[in-house]
């Protein structure tokens, strides 16, 4: 399955059906009056969040969808049909904005939920709602009311508890392999992941999301590259995993490039727990090791934490330190919940 994280797609619900203009034409009954029934209402547009679904790919093929009218109504003050509401599937953490990209909609999250982004419309009234004692015969009938269309566009933002960032060739998808089952591309030749990959990490007895997202390079945030739209699922994340390489040329200028990005992007990210990694210390010497150290704590400012993720060297030791930030914002989250 391709992975696709943006949709744009057209959403119209249904028109009410005509009311309906009748008269009562019975043998043997003198006076018969009106007896028009109203139209049906319109099929609504429904976005449900399900938790089978993880990209938006459907909609790349299926890029209109539409609601059926309601059906007219008839004599015998008989009601027309209402349709059946369109319900559109979506997968958790997808928001919803207008076509200008920047009004917010609707922001599912939780599978379940559901919202009614367009109305279908009224049915209209059929005669015999006209009918008064000075107006015994109304030759009136309204047709049904419009109902609402428009393009909107599907973001999705992956829920994942921590976000993997770095240059292209960092070892991000070494790591995810190396914690969990996902099985994303590795070779011994530079090359960036083209989408993001998922994976769950065990901890003694917890276990939690973490998102391998695309390389990011210098200027990304200008659309070179890739681009940092991948950022996006980075935005729900407890914490950010950052991994540079320490058989890298220029440990700091690696540093400052992808936390350059990071701050060009915006949403929050710079702000959020951040742990910082220095990767392949396996092909380090110790005492390159103690100068990489240095370099990279100083040009950040942080604690530094070494390892491999093809020895396995600090791996968990790592990966608890995640832990430890997923603890604390799954019980920031319960308590503004209660």
């Amino acid at each position: 399955m391709k992975f696709l994280d943006q949709a744009k797609i057209y959403l119209r619900s249904g028109n009410g059906g005509a009311g309906s203009m009748s008269f009562r034409r019975e043998k043997f009954i003198e006076f018969g009056g009106p007896d028009g029934g109203d139209g049906g209402r319109g099929g609504d547009i429904v976005l449900e969040c399900v938790d089978n679904l993880n990209t938006l790919i459907d909609y790349r093929f299926q890029q209109h969808i539409k609601a059926k009218n309601g059906r007219p109504g008839a004599g015998q003050q008989r009601t027309g049909a209402g349709a059946d509401d369109v319900i559109v599937p979506i997968p958790p953490g997808t928001q919803v904005f207008a076509e200008d990209q920047l009004t917010l909609l609707a922001d599912l999250t939780v599978p379940g939920q559901r919202v009614v982004l367009l109305q279908g419309g009224d049915g209209g009234k059929g005669n015999i709602r006209f009918k008064t004692s000075t107006n015994q015969a109304p030759r009136r009938a309204d047709p049904g009311w419009p109902g609402e269309e428009r393009w909107v566009w599907l973001r999705l933002k992956l829920i994942a508890d921590v976000g993997l960032v770095g240059l292209p060739n960092a070892g991000k998808s070494t790591l995810l392999s190396a914690l969990s089952r996902a099985r994303p591309k590795i070779a011994d030749y530079p090359f960036t992941t083209l989408h993001p990959n998922l994976g769950v990490v065990g901890i003694d007895e917890d276990e939690y999301v973490m998102a391998d997202l695309p390389g990011l390079i210098e200027g990304a945030h200008e659309g070179v590259g890739l681009g940092d739209r991948f950022l996006g699922h980075a935005e729900r994340c407890a914490a950010i995993l950052h991994l540079v390489d320490g058989t890298t040329e220029d440990i700091a200028l690696d540093y400052r490039t992808i936390h350059a990005e990071l701050e060009a992007y915006g949403g929050g990210l710079v702000r959020k727990p951040t742990v910082l990694v220095l990767n392949k210390v396996d092909a380090l010497t110790e005492e390159l090791r103690e100068e990489a150290h240095q370099i990279l704590a100083e040009a950040s400012g942080l604690p530094v934490m070494l390892m491999s993720g093809a020895s396995g060297e600090g791996v968990q030791q790592v990966s608890r330190q995640l832990m430890v930030h997923v603890v604390q914002e799954r019980e920031r989250r319960a308590e503004s919940a209660a």
